[in-house]
């Protein structure tokens, strides 16, 4: 893999977009494979096709979708989730329940499978987004969407028919859900964080952020590079389990929001540059544009955003990487060159 060393981080040598290999198996394994394939396929098609073409749309409580997604996920084996709070001891959740995402609140996910918003939904229900970097505001979609957008190559800016909102507008839409956020924009292989868009900065400074980080074993259901779709399905269905992970730190808020006159200064330096910015770091100017929405993210901004990454980064144990989506896109150029 010397090939793509240029996409390693320069600081930690770890290679975020490198799909993880599938572990050797011997090949009195193969009948088995086949077998758990073909009974599973048929069961995880109809309850996909039953939820997202027909249930998600019906006034149904939510108890009833979450059996439906926690039997999508049953069926390929996972079931093995490993769940751990920060300030909850084991067997102790039931009675700290506040330590948990609730109504109201916002998730900040670390994304590496089509799994991430399929269990999160199965838990939470939440409402999702997407994110873009350099970009504050996000763009409210579905499950389906969120799953697809695991599959899908990344992208530096919105679509023009994107309909862009802030977190704070949102949570007000949607006063009675979780919002999730997946502010690493793309899928990474979950051996590293990436940086931040700067949505999580539109949250309202009342509203609690949690910190989520789900993690696989094996590490070869993430999808890294995009497409590769029946691939994937294969690996899910074919393999007797599928071990995950689930960390959730301690809740933080958006101080950078909060109505004070450095948050304020900050405010108006991003929408209007003036002689105390240096408008060569800004991100538009770095990538040779002049779009004036682009967004500059001053020091207390950036600390909301360094916290929840390395808190991300902590629950994963793994570290931050300053490999990003413009990295990725360059990745997959490379990839898919070489693959064909």
């Amino acid at each position: 893999m010397e090939k793509y060393s240029q996409f390693r981080d320069k600081g930690t040598a770890i290679a975020p977009f490198l799909p993880v290999p599938t572990p050797s198996a011997s090949a009195v394994w193969t009948p088995i494979h086949i077998f758990l394939f073909i009974v599973r396929a048929p069961a995880v098609f109809f309850f996909s096709l039953f939820y997202f073409g027909f249930l998600e749309f019906l006034p149904v409580g939510s108890f009833v979708k979450k059996c439906v997604l926690w039997v999508i996920l049953a069926v390929p084996g996972v079931w093995w989730v490993d769940l751990q709070v920060d300030g909850v001891k084991r067997g102790k959740l039931a009675e700290k329940q506040n330590h948990l995402p609730h109504p109201g609140t916002i998730i900040a996910s670390s994304f590496t499978s089509p799994l991430d918003p399929l269990y999160l939904a199965g838990i939470f229900c939440p409402v999702f987004t997407r994110s873009w970097p350099g970009e504050r505001r996000v763009e409210r979609i579905t499950l389906f969407r969120a799953i697809a957008l695991a599959f899908s190559k990344p992208q530096l800016e919105p679509p023009k028919e994107a309909n862009l909102v802030t977190l704070k507008e949102l949570g007000e839409q949607y006063p009675r859900s979780i919002i999730c956020v997946f502010p690493e924009c793309t899928t990474t292989n979950g051996r590293g964080i990436l940086p931040f868009s700067p949505s999580l900065l539109t949250a309202d400074p009342r509203t609690k952020i949690y910190p989520v980080n789900l993690r696989y074993t094996p590490g070869d259901i993430t999808t890294p590079v995009p497409g590769h779709v029946l691939s994937w399905i294969w690996k899910l269905l074919s393999k007797p389990t599928h071990y995950m992970r689930v960390r959730i730190a301690r809740h933080m808020y958006n101080n950078a929001a909060l109505d004070s006159p450095a948050a304020r200064a900050t405010k108006s330096t991003a929408t209007d540059i003036g002689f105390n910015t240096n408008i060569f770091d800004s991100p538009h100017m770095r990538n040779g544009g002049g779009d004036e929405e682009a967004t500059v993210i001053e020091g207390v901004e950036q600390r909301v955003l360094d916290r929840v990454a390395e808190d991300l980064a902590r629950l994963g144990r793994v570290k931050r990487v300053g490999l990003g989506v413009p990295e990725k896109i360059e990745f997959v150029k490379v990839w898919t060159k070489r693959r064909r």
